[in-house]
Order: C-alpha cells, then structure tokens, then sequence
C-alpha cells in the first residue's frame, strides 16, 4: 500500500510539474509574439533603402523563441497526459524532447547575449548610410529621407552620434521631430543611442527568459 500510495503522489507530482511547464511554454510564445510583433521594431526592421533591407538578424532569436514556445505546451500536453495514462512511451518521448528544447534554450539565450552589440551596430550603419543620403539630398533618387524620418519618429531621437548628428535638429527640421522649446530641442536624443537601447533591451529579454527556462527544465 505504501509503494503504490508513492507512485501515485510521483504521478500527480509529474502532473502538476508538466502542467507548470505547458504554461510556462505558453509565457515563452507570448513574450515572443509580443518581440517580433512590437511597432518600433517591426517599423525599423521593414525598412528598404533602395534595394537594401534593414538587417533583421533580431528576428532568428525571437524565431527561436517562438518556435520553443509553441513546443514546449506541446510537450508539456504529453507529459501531463503520459503521467495520467502511466504511460511510458509518451514519458520517453517527453524526455526526448526535452532535452532537444534544453538545447535550443541554451542556443537561443547564447545567441541574444553574444549577438545583442552586433545586432544594434548593424542597425545603427544602416541609420547613418541613411542619414548620410538624405543630408545629401540623394533623397531625390532614393527613399533616403522617408527611411530617416521613421527612425526618427519611432525612436523620437534625431542624428548620429556626431557633431552632425548633435546639431541636425537645429538646421533640418524637415527630417527630425519638431520640438516646442529651443531647450527641448537641444535635449534631443542622438538615435545611435536610441538603437543601443532598443534592441540590447530586447535581446537580454530574449536571452534572459531562454537561459532562466532552461534551468527550470534542469
């Protein structure tokens, strides 16, 4: 009576611990959907200049996530049901699985800590090949301008970080956002910085939340 009143606690336990990680592959897939659907970088990230696209390399992370999200509550599903049934062909393949997505949860939080400053530096050399179009007034022949002004607005920053940059939204008002004070105007944010906050920010929740989860599925 003792062994069997054990095995039965082990099956609720199993259970209750799979239950918490189907809902914690539900948390991963949100988090993921909330990265890859987010305005400012969905704004920045489809921009074309000329034939060039923005660099979207943000995107296999967020990739990652979704996609061990979605099989995390798939497996988390076979865990809960193989611990109910006893059944240890779908306990076997729980465990398979979870050592496949102990990988990509490793991968995917190494890939966002090591790639998080590359990442922004792509995105900041695109800025400034833009920037640099426009001041030149390339804009004729291009869609310089229009790729700087959305930069512009969506990070409410104004420039590189240069002399240039700091003094642009003094004498081209036609590209930065418009201020309602001098001071405000000289308060401006340089969008190099911008940028560094933008996807550094994201890419340490991408990396945080996959290395965290891996240790729980530990």
């Amino acid at each position: 009576m003792g062994v069997e009143g054990c095995t039965k606690c082990i099956k609720y336990l199993l259970f209750a611990f799979n239950f918490i990680f189907w809902l914690a592959g539900g948390i991963i897939l949100g988090v993921a959907l909330w990265l890859r659907h987010d305005s400012q970088t969905t704004n920045i990230l489809y921009l074309h200049l000329g034939e060039k696209q923005a660099p979207n390399t943000f995107y296999v992370g967020i990739y990652i996530l979704i996609a061990v999200g979605a099989v995390m509550m798939f497996v988390g599903f076979l865990g809960c049901y193989g611990a109910i049934q006893e059944s240890q062909c779908l306990l076997g393949t729980f465990f398979t699985c979870l050592v496949i997505l102990f990988a990509c949860e490793v991968a995917a939080g190494i890939w966002g800590f090591v790639n998080k400053d590359q990442i922004a530096k792509d995105v900041k050399q695109f800025y400034d090949q833009a920037f640099q179009q426009a001041l030149m007034a390339e804009s004729d022949t291009n869609n310089g301008k229009a790729v700087v002004k959305t930069f512009h607005e969506t990070l409410d920053c104004c420039g590189p970080d240069n002399v240039i940059g700091a003094t642009a939204p003094l004498w081209r008002e036609d590209l930065c956002p418009r201020k309602d004070s001098i001071l405000k105007t000289f308060e401006t944010v340089n969008c190099h910085k911008k940028i560094d906050e933008l996807f550094s920010g994201k890419l340490y929740v991408i990396g945080i939340v996959a290395i965290v989860v891996a240790v729980i599925m530990v």
